[in-house]
């Protein structure tokens, strides 16, 4: 597996937010669309996998397949740039500032968005063949998760949209494990055992994935959902993404940041045989 040590792999998600910063618009666009397209598709074959088993564990089970994708090929989520970008401006890299981490997360909003979409009308299409008849199985749960996680939470009121804000929150802390995760190996294996862990249960708990959501509620709207996209926006999208950046960049990226990277700047640290990083006496 080519294990890293923490102090290693701090370095290497600076040095990923610092090359995100930097990346063209070109560049940023297209990756961004691909991931977002590709995570739909993951989505909506966990969901069928889920529904034509009639078991939510194996659909969550086989998701990952989407994340570790996207990753292997280089392609961007808002939620991991959500955690990277901030601290390469933290850690003074050259070039690297706010306005630029606006900037990128502006641009990959715009491609996941664009992805996402793509393939929520293809699979609108598939579901209804061609939109000439009735959403099958997949497409009418689709429509119903739609439905329970816009005006549902809105109907509950503070505490619908406190969840919401929760699960979001606890969505980019595992998203984002898998994305640091993915970074402690050098083998491909290595990296694929390491992203699944993490994205296993955000998906099987129901947390609140903004890319994810980009897929089901649009789709869920051609396919028939009873709610608005007034509705998707206010009562998930929006809370989602903003949920989706505090548990990035708390849980994750502000805490390893804080507790490994400065050993980073040196020398390797190893917790286990280095006196220098053992606790005192």
């Amino acid at each position: 597996m080519s294990y890293l040590t923490p102090a290693e792999f701090a370095t290497k998600m600076v040095d990923a937010g610092a090359s995100k910063i930097h990346m063209s618009t070109k560049d940023t666009l297209i990756r961004s669309y691909m991931a977002g397209a590709i995570l739909a598709l993951a989505a909506a074959f966990a969901i069928t996998v889920a529904v034509n088993t009639g078991n939510f564990l194996i659909g969550a089970l086989l998701f990952p397949v989407g994340f570790c994708m996207l990753y292997l090929l280089g392609f961007d989520l808002l939620t991991g740039v959500f955690t990277l970008c901030p601290l390469a401006v933290v850690a003074k890299r050259p070039g690297c500032t706010w306005k630029g981490v606006f900037r990128n997360w502006g641009l990959v909003f715009c491609g996941n968005f664009a992805g996402a979409m793509t393939t929520a009308v293809f699979m609108a299409i598939i579901f209804t063949m061609g939109f000439t008849q009735a959403p099958n199985a997949v497409g009418q749960q689709i429509g119903v998760i739609g439905e329970g996680r816009t005006v549902g939470y809105a109907e509950a009121g503070f505490g619908g949209l406190l969840t919401l804000f929760v699960r979001a929150v606890m969505c980019n802390w595992m998203v984002s494990t898998g994305v640091v995760a993915a970074m402690m190996s050098n083998s491909v294996s290595g990296k694929i055992m390491a992203m699944w862990m993490p994205i296993l249960v955000f998906f099987y708990l129901g947390f609140e994935h903004s890319i994810v959501n980009m897929f089901l509620f649009p789709s869920g709207i051609m396919l028939g959902g009873e709610f608005t996209w007034a509705d998707y926006f206010l009562f998930n999208e929006i809370p989602t993404v903003i949920g989706n950046l505090v548990g990035g960049l708390t849980f994750v990226g502000a805490m390893i940041y804080a507790t490994h990277y400065e050993g980073a700047k040196g020398e390797a640290i190893n917790p286990y045989t280095d006196s220098k990083a053992l606790p005192a006496e």
